[in-house]
Protein backbone atom coordinates (compact mmCIF):
# COMPACT_ATOMS: atom_id res chain seq x y z
CA UNK A 1 0.00 0.00 0.00
CA UNK A 2 3.01 2.29 0.40
CA UNK A 3 3.16 2.86 -3.35
CA UNK A 4 -0.55 3.74 -3.43
CA UNK A 5 -0.16 6.37 -0.71
CA UNK A 6 2.95 7.84 -2.36
CA UNK A 7 1.02 8.05 -5.64
CA UNK A 8 -1.86 9.88 -3.94
CA UNK A 9 0.57 12.22 -2.18
CA UNK A 10 2.26 13.00 -5.50
CA UNK A 11 -1.11 14.01 -6.96
CA UNK A 12 -1.93 16.21 -3.96
CA UNK A 13 1.46 17.98 -3.95
CA UNK A 14 1.42 18.39 -7.73
CA UNK A 15 -2.10 19.84 -7.59
CA UNK A 16 -1.15 22.34 -4.90
CA UNK A 17 1.94 23.37 -6.86
CA UNK A 18 -0.08 23.85 -10.04
CA UNK A 19 -2.71 25.86 -8.16
CA UNK A 20 -0.04 28.18 -6.71
CA UNK A 21 1.65 28.60 -10.08
CA UNK A 22 -1.67 29.49 -11.68
CA UNK A 23 -1.99 32.61 -9.52
CA UNK A 24 1.04 34.17 -11.17
CA UNK A 25 0.03 33.29 -14.73
CA UNK A 26 -1.70 35.77 -17.03
CA UNK A 27 -4.97 34.90 -18.76
CA UNK A 28 -3.20 34.70 -22.14
CA UNK A 29 -0.66 32.16 -20.83
CA UNK A 30 -3.41 30.23 -19.06
CA UNK A 31 -5.28 29.88 -22.36
CA UNK A 32 -2.14 28.50 -23.97
CA UNK A 33 -1.75 26.04 -21.09
CA UNK A 34 -5.34 24.89 -21.60
CA UNK A 35 -4.65 24.23 -25.27
CA UNK A 36 -1.50 22.31 -24.37
CA UNK A 37 -3.37 20.26 -21.76
CA UNK A 38 -6.15 19.54 -24.24
CA UNK A 39 -3.74 18.33 -26.91
CA UNK A 40 -1.89 16.12 -24.42
CA UNK A 41 -5.16 14.61 -23.17
CA UNK A 42 -6.28 13.92 -26.74
CA UNK A 43 -2.95 12.19 -27.42
CA UNK A 44 -3.26 10.05 -24.27
CA UNK A 45 -6.78 9.07 -25.31
CA UNK A 46 -5.73 8.11 -28.83
CA UNK A 47 -2.69 6.21 -27.55
CA UNK A 48 -4.90 4.09 -25.29
CA UNK A 49 -7.05 3.02 -28.24
CA UNK A 50 -4.25 1.10 -29.96
CA UNK A 51 -4.63 -2.11 -27.95
CA UNK A 52 -6.68 -4.00 -30.53
CA UNK A 53 -9.81 -4.33 -28.37
CA UNK A 54 -12.99 -5.41 -30.16
CA UNK A 55 -15.07 -2.26 -30.92
CA UNK A 56 -18.15 -4.12 -29.66
CA UNK A 57 -16.73 -3.83 -26.14
CA UNK A 58 -16.83 -0.05 -26.43
CA UNK A 59 -20.38 -0.11 -27.82
CA UNK A 60 -21.67 -2.39 -25.04
CA UNK A 61 -20.02 -0.18 -22.43
CA UNK A 62 -20.61 3.37 -23.66
CA UNK A 63 -24.24 3.20 -24.82
CA UNK A 64 -25.86 1.78 -21.65
CA UNK A 65 -23.61 4.05 -19.56
CA UNK A 66 -24.82 7.10 -21.51
CA UNK A 67 -28.47 6.17 -20.91
CA UNK A 68 -28.03 5.47 -17.19
CA UNK A 69 -25.76 8.49 -16.61
CA UNK A 70 -28.17 10.83 -18.39
CA UNK A 71 -31.26 9.54 -16.57
CA UNK A 72 -29.52 9.83 -13.18
CA UNK A 73 -27.81 13.11 -14.18
CA UNK A 74 -24.31 12.22 -12.98
CA UNK A 75 -22.95 15.30 -14.74
CA UNK A 76 -25.24 17.68 -12.86
CA UNK A 77 -24.47 15.98 -9.57
CA UNK A 78 -20.74 16.25 -10.15
CA UNK A 79 -21.01 19.94 -11.01
CA UNK A 80 -22.97 20.59 -7.82
CA UNK A 81 -20.34 18.68 -5.88
CA UNK A 82 -17.64 20.81 -7.50
CA UNK A 83 -19.50 24.00 -6.58
CA UNK A 84 -19.61 22.99 -2.92
CA UNK A 85 -15.94 22.06 -2.81
CA UNK A 86 -14.72 25.19 -4.58
CA UNK A 87 -17.08 27.66 -2.88
CA UNK A 88 -14.30 28.92 -0.60
CA UNK A 89 -11.88 29.58 -3.45
CA UNK A 90 -11.97 32.63 -5.68
CA UNK A 91 -10.91 30.81 -8.84
CA UNK A 92 -12.81 28.23 -10.81
CA UNK A 93 -16.51 27.48 -10.82
CA UNK A 94 -18.15 24.18 -10.14
CA UNK A 95 -18.14 23.12 -13.78
CA UNK A 96 -14.42 23.77 -14.16
CA UNK A 97 -13.59 22.01 -10.90
CA UNK A 98 -15.72 19.02 -11.90
CA UNK A 99 -14.00 18.83 -15.29
CA UNK A 100 -10.60 18.91 -13.61
CA UNK A 101 -11.65 16.20 -11.15
CA UNK A 102 -12.99 13.90 -13.87
CA UNK A 103 -10.04 14.52 -16.20
CA UNK A 104 -7.46 13.82 -13.50
CA UNK A 105 -9.32 10.80 -12.10
CA UNK A 106 -9.48 9.14 -15.51
CA UNK A 107 -5.86 9.94 -16.35
CA UNK A 108 -4.58 8.60 -13.03
CA UNK A 109 -6.80 5.53 -12.70
CA UNK A 110 -7.10 4.25 -16.26
CA UNK A 111 -4.31 2.23 -17.79
CA UNK A 112 -2.11 -0.78 -17.26
CA UNK A 113 0.27 0.96 -14.83
CA UNK A 114 -2.51 1.58 -12.30
CA UNK A 115 -3.78 -2.00 -12.41
CA UNK A 116 -0.52 -3.93 -12.85
CA UNK A 117 1.34 -1.68 -10.41
CA UNK A 118 -1.32 -2.16 -7.72
CA UNK A 119 -1.40 -5.93 -8.21
CA UNK A 120 2.39 -6.08 -8.01
CA UNK A 121 2.39 -4.00 -4.83
CA UNK A 122 -0.33 -6.15 -3.27
CA UNK A 123 1.12 -9.56 -4.20
CA UNK A 124 4.87 -9.04 -3.79
CA UNK A 125 5.29 -5.64 -2.12
CA UNK A 126 7.06 -4.34 -5.23
CA UNK A 127 6.13 -0.66 -5.54
CA UNK A 128 8.47 0.18 -8.45
CA UNK A 129 5.68 0.55 -11.04
CA UNK A 130 3.57 2.74 -8.75
CA UNK A 131 6.60 4.89 -7.85
CA UNK A 132 7.29 5.47 -11.54
CA UNK A 133 3.61 6.28 -12.04
CA UNK A 134 3.80 8.72 -9.11
CA UNK A 135 6.42 10.81 -10.91
CA UNK A 136 4.29 10.92 -14.07
CA UNK A 137 1.13 11.75 -12.10
CA UNK A 138 2.92 14.52 -10.18
CA UNK A 139 3.81 16.23 -13.46
CA UNK A 140 0.31 15.73 -14.87
CA UNK A 141 -1.36 16.97 -11.66
CA UNK A 142 0.74 20.13 -11.70
CA UNK A 143 -0.18 20.85 -15.30
CA UNK A 144 -3.87 20.02 -14.84
CA UNK A 145 -4.22 22.03 -11.64
CA UNK A 146 -2.70 25.08 -13.30
CA UNK A 147 -5.50 24.81 -15.85
CA UNK A 148 -8.47 23.61 -13.74
CA UNK A 149 -7.69 24.51 -10.13
CA UNK A 150 -7.94 22.42 -6.98
CA UNK A 151 -10.64 20.12 -8.36
CA UNK A 152 -7.70 18.07 -9.66
CA UNK A 153 -6.50 17.38 -6.12
CA UNK A 154 -9.76 15.56 -5.33
CA UNK A 155 -8.73 12.86 -7.83
CA UNK A 156 -6.39 11.54 -5.11
CA UNK A 157 -9.51 10.08 -3.44
CA UNK A 158 -10.69 7.76 -6.27
CA UNK A 159 -7.03 6.98 -7.06
CA UNK A 160 -6.47 5.76 -3.49
CA UNK A 161 -9.72 3.80 -3.40
CA UNK A 162 -9.17 2.25 -6.84
CA UNK A 163 -5.50 1.33 -6.58
CA UNK A 164 -5.74 0.57 -2.86
CA UNK A 165 -8.65 -1.77 -3.44
CA UNK A 166 -6.76 -3.65 -6.15
CA UNK A 167 -3.66 -3.90 -3.94
CA UNK A 168 -5.63 -5.13 -0.92
CA UNK A 169 -7.51 -7.76 -2.90
CA UNK A 170 -4.71 -8.57 -5.34
CA UNK A 171 -4.80 -12.30 -4.53
CA UNK A 172 -8.44 -12.46 -5.59
CA UNK A 173 -8.33 -9.96 -8.48
CA UNK A 174 -5.14 -11.06 -10.26
CA UNK A 175 -6.80 -14.12 -11.92
CA UNK A 176 -9.78 -11.96 -12.96
CA UNK A 177 -7.88 -8.93 -14.24
CA UNK A 178 -6.58 -10.66 -17.34
CA UNK A 179 -4.87 -8.89 -20.22
CA UNK A 180 -8.18 -8.71 -22.11
CA UNK A 181 -10.03 -7.17 -19.13
CA UNK A 182 -7.27 -4.62 -18.57
CA UNK A 183 -7.35 -3.89 -22.30
CA UNK A 184 -11.11 -3.31 -22.18
CA UNK A 185 -10.78 -0.94 -19.22
CA UNK A 186 -8.00 0.95 -20.98
CA UNK A 187 -9.93 1.15 -24.25
CA UNK A 188 -13.18 2.45 -22.75
CA UNK A 189 -11.33 4.80 -20.42
CA UNK A 190 -9.30 6.14 -23.32
CA UNK A 191 -12.49 6.96 -25.23
CA UNK A 192 -13.61 9.06 -22.27
CA UNK A 193 -10.17 10.67 -22.01
CA UNK A 194 -10.28 11.52 -25.73
CA UNK A 195 -13.72 13.11 -25.24
CA UNK A 196 -12.31 15.12 -22.33
CA UNK A 197 -9.52 16.39 -24.53
CA UNK A 198 -12.01 17.54 -27.15
CA UNK A 199 -13.99 19.35 -24.45
CA UNK A 200 -10.86 21.09 -23.17
CA UNK A 201 -10.12 22.28 -26.70
CA UNK A 202 -13.73 23.55 -26.98
CA UNK A 203 -14.35 21.24 -29.92
CA UNK A 204 -17.21 19.47 -28.15
CA UNK A 205 -19.38 19.77 -25.05
CA UNK A 206 -19.74 16.12 -24.09
CA UNK A 207 -21.06 15.43 -20.58
CA UNK A 208 -18.30 13.01 -19.60
CA UNK A 209 -19.65 12.32 -16.10
CA UNK A 210 -22.75 10.74 -17.64
CA UNK A 211 -20.48 8.22 -19.38
CA UNK A 212 -18.48 7.16 -16.31
CA UNK A 213 -20.52 3.94 -15.70
CA UNK A 214 -18.88 2.64 -18.89
CA UNK A 215 -15.79 1.87 -16.79
CA UNK A 216 -17.89 -0.55 -14.71
CA UNK A 217 -19.53 -2.09 -17.77
CA UNK A 218 -16.25 -2.62 -19.68
CA UNK A 219 -15.12 -5.88 -17.98
CA UNK A 220 -18.57 -7.43 -18.36
CA UNK A 221 -18.72 -6.32 -22.00
CA UNK A 222 -15.35 -7.99 -22.62
CA UNK A 223 -16.53 -11.22 -20.98
CA UNK A 224 -19.66 -11.17 -23.14
CA UNK A 225 -17.61 -10.60 -26.31
CA UNK A 226 -15.34 -13.49 -25.31
CA UNK A 227 -18.38 -15.75 -25.08
CA UNK A 228 -19.64 -14.62 -28.49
Amino acid sequence: MLGVFINALAVIVGSLLGFLLHKGISERINNVIMIGVGLCVVYIGIDGLTGGVNPLVAVLSIIPAAVIGTVLDFDGGLIRFGEKITAKFSQGGGSKAAEGFVTASLLFCIGAMAVVGSISAGLTGDNSILLTKSVLDFISATMLSAAFGLGVMLSAIPLTLYQGGIALFANFLSPVLTDSIIGALTCVGSILILALGLNILNISKIKIANLLPAIIFAPFAQLLVNLI
